[in-house]
């Protein structure tokens, strides 16, 4: 089973994730921030990969630490799940319509993090979420999994359906990149990532 499992504690920050990349993307996630909530439940429904987040934080100041800490310690568990990143198809890339907003993302699980995020949000907040965040999540997982990551909300007006269509882009990238190659080989002509 490819399984990792992290915990963080700071001063500002409480948290512990547990994936489980062979699993069926069920979860149990709790952030304190309902909409963040929502987009992780999505991100590991459709990635296919199992996930157990407990966050808790100075959401008192606003919902920056936790959500960027969230990003930081799902990659580490990503990346600790992964291993060497031998025998896994390494690339993904998804578009998925949300309504009238289509997300996109196309990643390399590569061990050469970077993110290039395109898209903007037409309101500040999704419920009690800063939309601005979802940048900030995504620099903070790529950085932390090994990924090279580029996002685009190619369209959109709805801000809600252009962040779940991008998040669920990324899951859907996540599912093709982690999936095991059957002859088991590093995808690289270096021979490891």
């Amino acid at each position: 089973m490819r399984t990792g499992t992290v915990e963080r504690k700071t001063r500002e920050t409480d948290i512990k994730v547990a994936v489980r990349l062979d699993g069926s993307g069920n979860s149990d996630i709790s952030t304190g921030i309902g909409f963040f909530d929502h987009m992780l439940t999505a991100l590991s429904k459709h990635s296919g990969i199992s996930m157990e987040i407990s966050a808790s934080g100075d959401l008192e100041v606003d919902g920056h630490h936790t959500v960027e800490d969230t990003g930081i310690v799902l990659g580490q568990a990503l990346s600790k799940a992964l291993g060497e990143k031998s025998g896994i198809a390494r690339y993904g890339t998804a578009f998925i319509p949300m309504d009238e907003s289509l997300g996109f993302c196309s990643l390399d699980i590569s061990n050469r993090p970077f993110l290039i995020f395109k898209g903007e949000f037409t309101n500040q907040m999704i419920g009690g979420y800063d939309v601005s965040l979802t940048e900030e999540f995504f620099r903070a997982f790529a950085f932390n999994a090994g990924i090279t990551m580029h996002i685009n909300m190619v369209y959109g007006a709805n801000d809600h359906h252009k962040c779940e269509a991008i998040f669920k882009a990324a899951a859907h990238a996540l599912k093709l990149a982690v999936r095991e190659l059957e002859n088991g080989e590093t995808l690289s002509t270096k021979g490891i990532l």
